[in-house]
């Protein structure tokens, strides 16, 4: 099946005002996120992407924004169930004020009882998310092949929450998973399980760039290596 490159978003205006930005409209990169979106063609060059799928926030798509200019040929398409969570009231609000709610105690370490008052619960997060997922890994592979590769540019709490499905995590331990702004998190999807291939690279990502397998009549192999399902 498909391999996903997930892409969370370049450093934003909030990132840098301490702010829970939410699904508050126009929170842009800011100047490093800037920057980090503009190195991304560079460190996917050689991987070939059979599409690019994005949330539909402003900071996501300012992420992607470079790489599709170095690939005018690459389709992008919105996907609102990868959006960032919805935090209702909390949206727009500082963390560290945050920080002194008892729900944020419960989001920290029994993430699959809380709920945002105004928003969404952090269990109907993941759902959406990972729907999401398996409905382009299948149409993913229905155009292009399972040794198809493509990218979708989301937002921390929704990659995280991806990875410990990928994981076969409790959500409760989602936490534990750390993501950084435009960090490349891979996950190739078989038809049994997935295997988490990166996990926040900040690097070169070379070798997950097909090449041939000796002796297998020029298969392509993404990201082979010791251990590599």
């Amino acid at each position: 099946m498909a391999t996903l490159i997930l892409v969370r978003h370049g450093r934003s205006t909030a990132n840098t005002s301490g702010l829970l930005a939410g699904r508050t409209p126009g929170v842009a990169l800011d100047e490093r996120g800037a920057a980090q979106a503009a190195a991304l063609p560079a460190r996917l060059a050689g991987i070939p992407l059979a599409a690019a799928v994005s949330s539909p926030l402003q900071r996501c798509r300012e992420t992607l924004q470079p790489l599709l200019d170095a690939r005018p040929e690459l389709p992008l398409h919105i996907e609102e169930r990868v959006n960032e969570c919805d935090y209702g009231d909390w949206s727009g609000r500082k963390l560290a004020e945050l920080n002194d709610e008892p729900l944020m105690e419960v989001v920290q370490a029994h993430a699959s009882a809380a709920a945002f008052p105004g928003g969404e619960s952090m269990r109907a997060m993941q759902t959406r998310a990972v729907d999401a997922v398996r409905d382009w890994n299948a149409r993913i592979d229905a155009e292009h092949g399972e040794d198809a590769v493509y990218a979708l540019c989301s937002h921390g709490d929704v990659i995280k929450s991806l990875v410990a499905d990928a994981l076969g995590l409790h959500l409760d331990l989602f936490q534990r998973i750390h993501v950084d702004p435009c960090s490349l998190t891979v996950i190739r999807y078989t038809r049994l399980r997935p295997f988490l291939v990166r996990l926040g690279d900040t690097g070169d990502l070379a070798a997950l760039a097909p090449r041939e397998t000796p002796g297998a009549g020029g298969t392509a192999e993404v990201g082979g290596g010791a251990g590599a399902p």
